[in-house]
């Protein structure tokens, strides 16, 4: 693994931790009917965590040499709370898929604290898309 490819992942990371945050603000705005204020919450607690995270990657991406990414990926369009919380599922899945394959490359590149610090980052991850399908299991129609 060389240096400018784990500098390039590590944007798209950062690039997908800008929309989470951009992606949960967002949907906690447009939460709505009799579960909006516990949706809401939930979704602005997520923030502190992917304000976090994009913060640590930006930090490594410029200890690394690299230049830190600016633009959030798309976020995905919900109408309904459902679809908000199927796009957040989907996103943290996907985050805890790149982290994986990301610590991986971080052990080749030869960065044990990379490496420490993604698996902690795959553990929030996790734990964010476990307790979303907890709140979509038997989810009204």
């Amino acid at each position: 693994m060389d240096k400018q490819t784990l500098i390039d992942n590590l944007n798209k990371d950062l690039a997908g931790e800008l929309s989470a945050i951009a992606q949960y603000i967002t949907y906690a705005a447009k939460a709505y009917g009799p579960y909006r204020p516990q949706l809401s919450a939930f979704f602005l607690q997520e923030v502190a965590d992917e304000t976090l995270h994009a913060q640590f990657l930006a930090n490594k991406i410029v200890a690394l040499g690299g230049e830190p990414a600016t633009v959030a990926a798309p976020v995905p369009a919900a109408k309904t709370n459902k679809e908000m919380l199927e796009a957040i599922l989907a996103a943290e899945l996907k985050a805890r898929k790149d982290y994986t394959e990301r610590a991986e490359q971080a052990e080749a590149y030869g960065d044990k604290a990379l490496v420490i610090a993604l698996e902690d980052m795959v553990r929030d991850e996790s734990e964010h898309s476990e307790e979303t399908e907890r709140i979509l299991k038997d989810w009204p129609l």
